[in-house]
């Protein structure tokens, strides 16, 4: 799926995907939310090992919603609740993707954003990005599901000064509170990501896999988790072919090469 503002790629068993908007700051549209949830349903769908997602330009990862779009797009009920629909579809896709995800952030990760990063399992971020949540700024109603996933990243404390103060803040400030697992100089961004996604996209897929689906069923309440589905997953870690190519590769010295099968 690659259209004017969603640009996606696969290489290298790698999926790429640019939100492609810059000269409003990557800002997202309808069309935006639709058609990146299907480039991420199409990564999903392929034998992808890593999604990293960024923003096009030197300016911004993405600076929220586009708001130039809200005459047309927000002008009704129907038409705000087919917004929010198309938001929450992306949303859900990217978080439940079963491969790690990365957002590559250089520049403004601000309101809608900076819940595209929140959706994703690393951050990575440029020392010169801004992060915010401006809604109080604009009496905006912001949906209990993301105010969960920044509680679940940060803690209760930060979410709340976050939402309170709706202040920018920059990525030394991230990286303080959690929300953020790295900061680089700006020229080392691109060099650094590269070299972080393919160490992850080498090792053995079927385990990264395990771990992701642990962690998401470990923030569920206890009720809630499928404990038979992390047992499967890690049993399927032991009865494959990657199993023996590690213990294999180990014993020989040398880098394994992983199928996922």
């Amino acid at each position: 799926m690659t259209t004017d503002r969603i640009i996606s790629r696969l290489e290298d068993g790698v999926g790429y995907l640019t939100f492609n908007n810059p000269d409003r700051h990557n800002a997202m549209s309808l069309e935006m939310w639709r058609d990146g949830e299907i480039a991420i349903r199409e990564f999903c769908d392929a034998d992808v090992r890593v999604i990293v997602l960024t923003g096009a330009g030197e300016k911004a990862f993405v600076a929220g919603a586009d708001i130039s779009k809200f005459g047309d797009e927000r002008a009704s009920k129907a038409a705000s609740e087919e917004y929010a629909a198309a938001v929450k579809d992306f949303q859900d896709t990217l978080t439940h993707a079963p491969m790690p995800t990365i957002a590559k952030i250089g520049g403004y990760a601000i309101g809608g954003g900076l819940a595209i990063a929140l959706c994703c399992d690393i951050r990575i971020a440029s020392d010169d990005s801004r992060f915010a949540v401006p809604a109080a700024k604009l009496g905006l109603g912001y949906a209990a599901s993301g105010i969960e996933r920044l509680m679940q990243i940060v803690g209760p404390s930060f979410a709340m000064e976050i939402f309170y103060t709706a202040r920018q803040f920059d990525a030394g400030e991230a990286l303080t509170m959690g929300l953020i697992n790295r900061v680089l100089p700006r020229a080392e961004l691109d060099s650094y990501c590269d070299d972080y996604v393919g160490r992850i996209a080498g090792n053995a897929p079927l385990t990264i896999r395990a771990v992701k689906t642990a962690v998401q069923e470990n923030l569920k309440a206890p009720a809630d988790r499928d404990v038979a589905l992390c047992a499967e997953q890690v049993a399927a870690c032991f009865a494959s072919q990657d199993f023996i190519e590690g213990r294999t590769a180990f014993m020989e010295k040398r880098k394994p090469a992983f199928t996922g099968k």
